[in-house]
């Protein structure tokens, strides 16, 4: 199992500040400091953990973005969103729910609600991510949470990504949002468990006839 590369500073600052308390000889008091931290070491290297997994391969799939549990899945005229609540001790790595072209990388500042919130998803800070191919547009919203204050992209405008490629992490607690194209079959429901990569959040119910959003 690898470690997403924007933990090894949470992994070895503590790390570093546990052993200082523990060679320090300062006393039982700076033993259960160390001790701490070194819990905090051990818990940051668990958090940002890079599990091995298969990619779910098939046409017309719409993979899950990331691993949590579903939160709201809703529609209006223009789209289908599924809406992921992920808690501390989910793998906090996104991955593409499609192949595709990244067509923007959008970052809008704001709040730092529960990411249970319903309005988290409205005016917390997020990344937002619209990745295109052939059968429509998609979006995913790495959003902030009250722990969460960093939401990382690794991907840019023009890159190909295939289904299941990584395409960011979002630091503690937080939510993930896809906005998909109306012509789809939602294969999720709220309380789901999903696996980013594996769990098939929906299909295409025509292929190639979604619409463009």
């Amino acid at each position: 199992m690898k470690i997403v590369k924007e933990g090894y500073v949470f992994i070895i600052s503590t790390f570093v500040v546990s052993l200082i308390l523990f060679f320090s000889n300062a006393g039982i008091i700076t033993n259960i400091l160390g001790f701490l931290f070194l819990l905090v070491s051990l818990f940051c290297l668990y958090f940002f953990r890079d599990p091995n997994i298969e990619i779910t391969k098939g046409d017309g799939l719409i993979l899950s973005p990331c691993n949590g549990t579903v939160l709201e899945v809703s529609e209006n005229e223009m789209e289908k969103v599924v809406r992921v609540f992920l808690s501390v001790l989910d793998v906090h790595l996104q991955r593409s729910p499609i192949a595709g072209k990244v067509v923007s990388v959008d970052h809008k500042p704001g709040k730092f609600l529960k990411a249970m919130d319903p309005q988290a998803h409205i005016v917390n800070e997020q990344n937002i991510i619209t990745i295109e191919n052939e059968n429509g547009r998609y979006i995913v919203k790495q959003i902030a949470g009250i722990l969460a204050r960093r939401c990382v992209s690794w991907v840019k405008p023009g890159d190909i990504l295939e289904a299941g490629d990584k395409i960011g992490v979002i630091k503690f607690s937080s939510q993930v949002d896809i906005h998909m194209p109306k012509n789809v079959d939602i294969k999720v429901k709220f309380g789901d468990k999903t696996v980013s990569g594996v769990t098939i959040f929906a299909t295409l119910s025509r292929l190639g006839e979604c619409q463009h959003g």
